[in-house]
């Protein structure tokens, strides 16, 4: 069943190795191992996606592919998962990333009123990075280890349950 669910949900080979984006990775989108729907592939692959839909860094999908082609996990899973940092999640997300960073740096947040202009930004950033990355590689870490276990555990718990199934269905047609 997950195999049919992230089938049906993925994008094909075809349309990712044609994206612009993703033309500059040449020909190692060709290795088959980066298409296998597997419980390894794939639960790597939640691992790395989770990881950098934490980081915020422009371009997540770019950085999410550089990982999963040299490790050989699903790539169409890893680079579909970093969208879960979209424009709608990202204001908490990276603000629960800051809050976290400053708790473990021993530092009160900075709550100050919001101006879009470059010298509010200037000043901001200076203060802001430090523990807006420190909870982001935290809360990514965190997030790749339960996705990749949630991941594994899933996978396991449905073959289980298919062989129990089939074993059954045995016993009754003999």
């Amino acid at each position: 069943m997950p195999r049919h669910i992230i089938k049906r949900y993925a994008p094909d080979c075809d349309s990712i190795r044609n994206h612009k984006h993703m033309r500059m990775f040449g020909r190692l989108l060709h290795d088959p191992g980066l298409w296998h729907l597997n419980r390894r592939s794939v639960s790597g692959a939640f691992a790395i996606g989770l990881f950098w839909a934490c980081i915020p860094i422009p371009f997540q999908m770019i950085a999410a592919a550089a990982i999963a082609i040299p490790a050989r996990v699903n790539l169409p899973v890893s680079v579909a998962l970093v969208w879960i940092s979209n424009p709608v999640t990202m204001p908490p997300m990276f603000y629960f990333n800051y809050v976290l960073g400053n708790w473990i740096l021993g530092r009160p947040p900075q709550h100050s009123g919001f101006d879009i202009n470059m010298e509010f930004i200037s000043e901001s950033i200076a203060y802001v990075w430090q523990p807006l990355y420190l909870g982001s590689f935290i809360c990514g870490l965190c997030g790749a280890l339960l996705g990749y276990c949630a991941m594994r555990g899933l996978w396991r718990l449905h073959i289980v349950s298919y062989i129990k199934k089939r074993r059954e269905r045995l016993q009754r047609q003999s």
